[in-house]
């Protein structure tokens, strides 16, 4: 589409494949659920699809007023986390929708930006909130206790130096608050010093602090279940993940509303049925990106993309992983 503001500099992740797995038809109408830098929606507009686009972040929002001027009335921005996709989406009068795109955890824009707080490679206060609003790292750092630090740093990191890294992070915060991204991930390195060949001791760590500060799995668990529901029959659902825990949410969620699951006749006793098949896997998964993509975009190394298209199946409620994790660090269920 000619008249669409330039390209953005930060390009999404599997862009092509996540387009191509969403099948974009003219006049369809999309959700984009990670705005960003409005990577995904530009590519959709371009195929003469309408988009709601969705982002936590007021700083996303904000940067794409010239993108919905350009628009020419196919581009609505909201600014709410995408487990809230159907109040969006009800309050605007749409759906249902030909596809839905979820591209999960931290944007380049945020990690480039140093008062945001999500990246060690620049000092910045200890923030990580997307919302800009809520408790920040620095709140758990300096709040939570020995025992729930740790199991944060593993359940969200996967983090097996937690406990020593839990330890030291108590002993520093009680001769100072631990306010800075560069004070933390000193302390962090001190404590697991890593081998040269390795990543960074802190990046583990980081990845915890970000999740449990957005509850991004449990995020994640609500907007798959949420899009399940908003497709229509044919849509298609496209998710790009960047981490194991977030892809295995994914993967759970797709393998059981396709049938992939234990069929009913091989149940045991008193065993419930698996839910109804309400979507239908097309291709391999995962996707991965091409070598070429890596190079260009280091980021792009550990992304994942899973898809499929919706079937007609009535969906039921279905307890996701991301929920259990999160109920385990609030220390439900125990």
């Amino acid at each position: 589409m000619t008249g669409l503001p330039a390209e953005s500099p930060h390009l999404p992740v599997l862009a092509q494949e996540a387009i191509g797995a969403l099948a974009v038809k003219p006049d369809g109408l999309y959700l984009d659920g990670t705005f960003g830098a409005g990577g995904y929606t530009r590519l959709v507009l371009a195929e003469g699809g309408r988009v709601l686009a969705l982002d936590r972040d007021p700083t996303a929002i904000a940067g794409g007023a010239a993108l919905v001027e350009a628009s020419g009335g196919r581009l609505m921005l909201a600014q709410t986390r995408f487990s809230q996709m159907e109040t969006a989406a009800r309050e605007r009068g749409l759906g249902p929708f030909d596809g839905i795109v979820l591209d999960i955890g931290v944007s380049s824009m945020q990690l480039d930006q140093p008062e945001r707080g999500f990246s060690f490679r620049f000092d910045g206060p200890l923030d990580m909130r997307m919302e800009k609003a809520g408790r920040s790292a620095a709140d758990l750092v300096n709040n939570l206790e020995q025992e729930p630090l740790a199991d944060l740093l593993y359940l969200y990191g996967e983090e097996r130096a937690s406990r020593r890294i839990a330890r030291a992070i108590v002993a520093e915060r009680a001769k100072a608050p631990i306010t800075t991204t560069a004070a933390l991930a000193q302390i962090i390195a001190r404590a697991n010093p890593g081998k040269p060949q390795d990543i960074h001791p802190a990046t583990r760590s980081f990845q915890a602090l970000r999740i449990a500060v957005n509850e991004e799995l449990d995020e994640l668990t609500r907007a798959l279940e949420a899009a399940e529901r908003l497709l229509r029959p044919g849509g298609r659902l496209a998710v790009v993940t960047f981490h194991s825990l977030e892809d295995r949410i994914a993967k759970q969620f797709f393998a059981t509303r396709s049938g992939r699951g234990r069929a009913a006749s091989r149940l045991l006793p008193g065993e419930k049925a698996p839910p109804p098949s309400t979507f239908r896997l097309l291709a391999a998964q995962p996707v991965a990106p091409t070598e070429a993509e890596c190079a260009r975009n280091p980021r792009a190394r550990s992304a994942k993309l899973r898809w499929a298209e919706r079937t007609a199946e009535i969906p039921s409620p279905l307890a996701g992983e991301g929920g259990a994790l999160g109920r385990r660090m609030r220390g439900e269920g125990r």
